[in-house]
């Protein structure tokens, strides 16, 4: 049987991690039992306010506004949330569970016996934007890639396997392939969250206390759980409860690119006159403006708004302050503007390439994607063939 809890007796306190696999109907019962037969004085649950609310509110998809997600450029923390729910949600659709149910389960039991509970994860929106902004550009497309894969990977799994995400060895042979496939990724979403996990338990009130978490998450929780009782580690995480500010370095890094642009269509000006300078210009015009038309067609985008990436691309490209994607994904959602029966099947339809196609919000993440993609594409392959032309432009030049 896998190991799924673990007792430590630490500073006069009994702490109990009790290993759950996310969509095991096993590991509901698990939790109700031990929350009914122990005398606690607190449940330490592996959620955060926010996924508190939305497991007890079944119509928080009607009230999502995908204009204004946009805007506040959330559409990637979007489209990773629903990919990772909707996975979630049809591995567990076999087990006759949802994702998240056990957590749930935790939660109400608890308060039905009038035992404390407080939620001890970090919240989701800052954990995917940790795990983003430490990635490279390589990082980011393997991201990108492994999230969408999930989404269409049609693997089904029986309850046995299920269970066997309880099994440190499992969990081990795990974390070590995503360790070396996505090292930055592994760090935030398990390491950070480990010790962020462990000080909000250490935090929680009483001498008795249970902490529903993740089995993937028992190994470290408990070896942060230790530190902190031997006084090794501190309980603050405020360096990793929030997405740093960028540096003044990062800021100036972002306008680096369209900065080169510029100066390259200036020494074209400057070498070749007019008529080099306007070559270039319609050059970055139609590779970045084709590029994002192109992976807006892609996507099905409404005719405006193909149109819309084509004219918008080679400008947003040079402003970092806003991207195509944006751009493309609001005009989208103004011409196909989302209904309700979109919003009520939107985790079934995340799980499936038609799905994308067929739900309209989905399709506005489609278009903000796959135009952000082709103007990034083409913004690289313009400033490739403006170096190559100035390059040829000077050694002919002063040959």
């Amino acid at each position: 049987m896998a190991q799924t809890e673990s007792t430590l007796e630490l500073n006069g306190r009994t702490i109990t991690l009790i290993g759950t696999a996310h969509i095991s109907k096993e590991s509901i019962d698990e939790v109700t039992a031990y929350i009914r037969a122990h005398d606690l004085d607190c449940v330490a649950i592996e959620l955060d306010a926010q996924r508190l609310a939305s497991l007890n509110d079944k119509e928080r998809w009607r009230k999502m506004d995908i204009i204004k997600v946009l805007k506040n450029k959330q559409g990637f923390l979007l489209l990773a949330n629903l990919v990772l729910a909707g996975f979630q949600r049809r591995m567990g659709a076999n087990m006759g569970v949802n994702p998240g149910d056990e957590m749930k389960a935790a939660y109400e039991t608890a308060t039905e016996r009038g035992i404390k509970t407080v939620m001890v994860d970090r919240p989701i929106q800052v954990t995917l934007r940790r795990a983003w902004a430490r990635n490279s550009l390589w990082g980011k497309c393997k991201l990108l890639a492994a999230l969408l894969t999930s989404a269409f990977e049609k693997e089904t799994v029986d309850s046995e396997q299920i269970e066997n995400l309880k099994n440190r060895s499992e969990m081990d042979s795990m974390m070590s392939e995503l360790s070396e496939y996505m090292p930055k990724v592994k760090e935030v979403l398990i390491d950070e969250r480990d010790r962020y996990l462990a000080a909000h338990i250490w935090n929680a009130e009483g001498t008795r206390v249970a902490a529903v978490l993740g089995a993937g998450h028992l190994p470290g929780v408990e070896r942060n759980l230790r530190a902190l009782a031997a006084g090794e580690a501190s309980a603050d995480t405020a360096d990793i409860a929030a997405v740093p500010p960028k540096t003044t370095g990062a800021k100036i890094a972002g306008w680096v690119i369209p900065a080169l642009i510029v100066a390259l269509i200036a020494a074209g000006f400057y070498f070749g006159g007019k008529q080099k300078a306007a070559d270039m210009l319609g050059t970055w015009v139609l590779w970045n403006g084709a590029l994002a038309a192109i992976g807006t067609l892609i996507a099905a985008g409404h005719p405006l708004t193909v149109l819309t990436a084509f004219v918008g691309a080679p400008i947003t490209s040079l402003c970092p302050l806003i991207g195509v994607g944006m751009v493309t994904g609001i005009v989208q959602a103004v011409l196909k503007k989302p209904k309700v029966a979109d919003m009520e099947t939107l985790q079934d339809d995340v799980t499936s390439l038609r799905g994308f196609y067929r739900n309209r919000i989905l399709r506005v993440l489609l278009v903000f994607m796959l135009s952000s993609i082709g103007s990034t594409a083409g913004t690289f392959v313009a400033g490739a063939n403006f170096i190559a032309t100035i390059t040829a432009f000077v050694q002919k030049l002063f040959a």
